[in-house]
């Protein structure tokens, strides 16, 4: 106890650790009409179904069908037309087979800095980055249905959000044997949640049972791990929110344990380390969510539990959301309840979102994310201000006593017992604890831990500039200035306090901030800024309080 420092920097190395250790574990609406006397809700037959489509909810007891031991299969149906959509922040690509949005690349989020025209594609039919929609409805009593493999027709081929227009709607049309279904799209300015409508229409001799479901289907192709590219540590898979807990799937145990649960008001997606497509189930009834894995890819759907009647002449409408784009918070909450949590800050959430609030407060006044970093690190040094004198006063009266405690090691160097003895007279006398300083950094830590996954998972700071040579605060600093800086701060910062007694901890400490700069020189320039902040100001605030200490003799 004699050095507080090397039990700090000690916690700070098992925190990053712990910190390595988690990324290695985790990673590489409007409600539908309410019922009449010719639209209920009734409990579902067993129904056997094509392997390729969701099975109904099973209420009562079937015979099995022959074929149903045999695997789901995953096969994509081949493009038979495809319409264009285009708005302001999305451009799509919707398949006639289906009536669903089968692409959908970011134009203004490109996959690299220096390839502005090479955008992310979020959605495609390419066999080797699959991942596309699936929706429909069944029907109950195995007639036509209006499912993902059915024929759909649009009044045109391409659809553009215009200037001047903050909405734009795009219809398609299926129909057969006097049932009509009408899905439509709605898309908004500025905005990547997508509502989507399905308008039945029963104009046969019939009453027509239907259930509505929405499937995201994707290639399971995790990124390989690197040191050096934080995107591959974040988690790539299928999520799930029932509507309380937010809950990741893992992909390889779906292959022996699939997913099956009952929920409501949820949600299901897949997630990569900025951006999500996700599918939300409308209405205020439980649907069956279920997920799969065949090797290569992962199906996870949500098919509606129960089974709406719609009488000959009558209509029913089933309304639903979807999410193709980056993790805009903001964005994320107003389309449903917890998509936000996507945005992964880990068991440091209730710390994380408060600081994520007052960065994008910060930034909508400076409108830098760079000077935004600064200044919020500077805000949290000052409310923790007080906190951290204590342990800065307790390092300068340490220092201000080192000869005399070397004196005394010098001394009772062969007698530990008396030494000890003669160290805590001497702290006593001088009215010096030497583990005062602990207490205040510790209850810090996890602010800055929480710090540090808020500047790593916001979507905000993916390739945002900052000055000069720093282009990109989410990529390492090219030139290496950063890291280089904030390891002479940490020095500058080590010679304001006292040195280690014992000349093995010495020599610790004086690796450390070699140590440091090796780690942080491929961090993401973000998280340097941040650290080099940090230090700096942790350094001008020991020297302040070393100088106070002086003058008080």
């Amino acid at each position: 106890m004699d050095n507080v420092r090397l039990f700090l920097w000690a916690g700070l190395g098992l925190l990053l650790w712990l910190t390595l250790q988690a990324w290695q574990r985790d990673y590489a609406t409007a409600p539908p009409p309410t019922p009449t006397a010719a639209t209920a809700t009734q409990s579902l037959p067993a129904q056997a179904t094509p392997a390729d489509l969701p099975d109904l909810p099973d209420a009562l007891p079937a015979a099995t069908p022959a074929d149903a031991d045999a695997p789901p299969t995953v096969a994509v149906a081949q493009s038979s037309q495809m319409i264009e959509v285009r708005t302001d922040v999305l451009d799509l690509r919707i398949d006639l087979t289906g009536g669903d949005i089968r692409g959908a690349s970011l134009p203004l989020y490109p996959r690299a800095k220096d390839r502005p025209d090479d955008p992310v594609v979020l959605l495609s039919e390419n066999p080797a980055e699959l991942k596309i929609f699936r929706t429909g409805l069944r029907n109950a009593a195995g007639g036509p249905e209006a499912t993902h493999l059915a024929k759909f027709s649009a009044a045109r081929k391409s659809f553009a959000l215009g200037d001047g227009q903050d909405e734009l709607v795009v219809p398609l049309r299926w129909e057969q044997d006097g049932v009509t279904v009408e899905k439509i799209y709605r898309f908004r300015r500025g905005r990547y949640d997508i509502e989507m409508e399905q308008r039945l229409s029963n104009q046969s001799d019939a009453t027509y049972g239907a259930v509505p479901y929405i499937q995201i289907q994707s290639l399971y192709s995790p990124p390989e791990r690197s040191m050096f590219d934080v995107d591959s540590y974040s988690f790539n898979g299928p999520v799930v929110y029932d509507g309380e807990a937010y809950e990741k799937l893992d992909v390889e145990d779906l292959a022996d344990e699939p997913f099956q649960q009952t929920i409501s008001n949820g949600w299901l997606a897949a997630i990569e380390h900025h951006f999500l497509a996700a599918a939300v189930p409308g209405g205020e009834g439980a649907s069956q969510y279920t997920a799969n894995f065949d090797g290569n890819n992962f199906v996870a759907s949500a098919i509606a539990a129960e089974l709406t009647q719609v009488a000959p002449g009558s209509q029913a409408t089933f309304n639903s959301k979807l999410f193709v784009g980056p993790k805009l918070q903001e964005q994320l909450e107003e389309t449903a309840e917890g998509l936000k949590l996507t945005v992964d800050y880990g068991a440091l959430t209730l710390l994380a979102q408060p600081l994520f609030w007052i960065l994008d407060k910060v930034y909508g006044v400076v409108g830098n994310w760079g000077w935004t970093i600064i200044i919020v690190t500077f805000l949290i040094k000052l409310v923790f201000y007080k906190l951290t004198e204590t342990s800065g006063r307790s390092m300068a009266k340490m220092r201000k006593l080192q000869p005399r405690l070397k004196a005394l090691q010098e001394r009772y160097k062969d007698d530990r017992e008396a030494m000890s003895k003669n160290l805590m007279d001497l702290y006593k006398k001088e009215k010096v604890n030497p583990a005062a300083g602990c207490l205040p950094m510790l209850v810090q830590i996890p602010f800055f831990i929480a710090f540090y996954w808020v500047l790593l998972e916001s979507v905000e700071m993916r390739q945002a500039p900052f000055m000069l040579w720093i282009t990109d605060l989410s990529v390492r600093d090219p030139l290496f200035i950063l890291p280089l800086l904030m390891g002479g701060a940490m020095w500058f910062q080590q010679k304001l306090n006292p040195a280690p007694p014992d000349p093995i901890q010495a020599k610790v400490m004086m690796f450390l901030p070699i140590m440091f700069t090796g780690m942080f020189a491929f961090f993401p320039a973000g998280l340097v800024l941040y650290w080099l902040t940090n230090s700096v100001l942790s350094m001008l605030q020991q020297w302040k309080i070393n100088r106070v200490v002086e003058a008080q003799g």
